[in-house]
């Protein structure tokens, strides 16, 4: 007769079916309210928070009852002390579920909406918008690594078509009698038609320093054609639409600009330390969206750049939290 588990056994920790380890096992999608510091600024916001453990072989499940009280622990730290960094919240649950899971490693990933204030281009009107603040953690019984992110909103107008619409333009003034000296001229004073994308960016920034995450929105928003608003009079749009298509940008353009400008903005990162910068461009004349993506460790694109030459190896987010760089 088989026998049947009792109420107090620990059903989780008892030998699977199956001998096989897990590469990640937990939860996603919990959602709480956190108190987040940022720089001299803090607030209350609503975070999602997505946390999974490494399981070992002889290990049938995880605690999932546990997620939820270790994310309540550790909230409650951060509230009745002061604020945090996203990502060392991040850090404390990762180490805390390490500790309570018996895990050999665990991953945190929160997200949570931050408001930043800023004017609009030339009316200068007061303007709220939301970015997407992100802080990732990985720890082991020996060592944790965290990430810093945000993800901005912007345009990307097409450096294809409006080449396609400037040729054509050529073709027309060339017709109607202009000197080709002159239409150059005109094509250099009259913004060229092309189609735009509403493009999200991504920077991930892995250190052990505190940065300002409002400096990585602007070097995110920055690798794009132009920066977009929730409160626009005429001339701010006329100002966004023409600085657009002035400064065409493809998905590629964005990431390779918004890796560049995060060395040159932020000096004081090691070679040993982490960066992503991903584009996704969401498409007006396609039924598809594109995307680009690099990462590396701060030395393989510091030495990319200053040689010219390909790096050997590209750092993965994953390969980084795990401590393979």
């Amino acid at each position: 007769m088989t026998k049947l588990p009792s109420a107090v056994e620990d059903l989780q920790a008892s030998e699977p079916e199956i001998g096989l380890a897990l590469s990640h096992a937990g939860v996603r999608g919990v959602q709480k309210a956190v108190r987040i510091r940022r720089g001299t600024s803090e607030t209350v916001m609503a975070a999602v928070i997505d946390c999974t453990v490494d399981l070992a072989a002889d290990q049938k499940g995880v605690h999932m009852s546990r997620f939820p009280e270790l994310f309540e622990e550790a909230i409650d730290v951060v509230v009745g002390s002061e604020a945090r960094l996203v990502e060392t919240l991040a850090e404390h649950i990762a180490s805390r579920v390490v500790e309570r899971q018996r895990a050999l490693r665990a991953e945190v990933w929160i997200r949570a909406q931050w408001p930043i204030r800023r004017l609009t281009p030339v009316t200068g009107i007061a303007t709220q918008e939301m970015v997407t603040l992100c802080g990732i953690a990985a720890a082991s019984g020996t060592r944790t690594r965290r990430v810093v992110g945000v993800e901005a909103t912007g345009i990307n107008a097409c450096p294809c078509a409006q080449g396609l619409v400037r040729n054509r333009a050529s073709e027309r003034l060339l017709d109607a009698g202009f000197e080709p000296d002159d239409i150059e001229k005109i094509l250099e004073l009259v913004p060229i038609a092309t189609h735009n994308q509403r493009g999200r960016a991504t920077l991930f920034v892995g250190t052990e320093s505190d940065l300002d995450a409002e400096l990585l929105v602007g070097i995110a928003e920055r690798s794009m054609s132009a920066p977009i608003y929730d409160l626009l009079k005429r001339p701010d749009e006329l100002f966004v639409v023409e600085h657009a298509h002035l400064e065409p940008r493809f998905v590629e353009d964005s990431v390779r600009h918004s890796l560049h400008d995060a060395l040159d903005s932020l000096p004081g990162l090691a070679d040993g330390d982490f960066l992503l910068a991903r584009q996704v461009n969401f498409e007006t004349i396609h039924v598809h969206d594109v995307v680009a993506e690099r990462h590396g460790t701060v030395g393989e694109l510091r030495a990319e750049l200053s040689t010219g030459t390909p790096s050997a190896q590209q750092t993965t987010l994953a390969g980084w939290l795990s401590g393979e760089a």
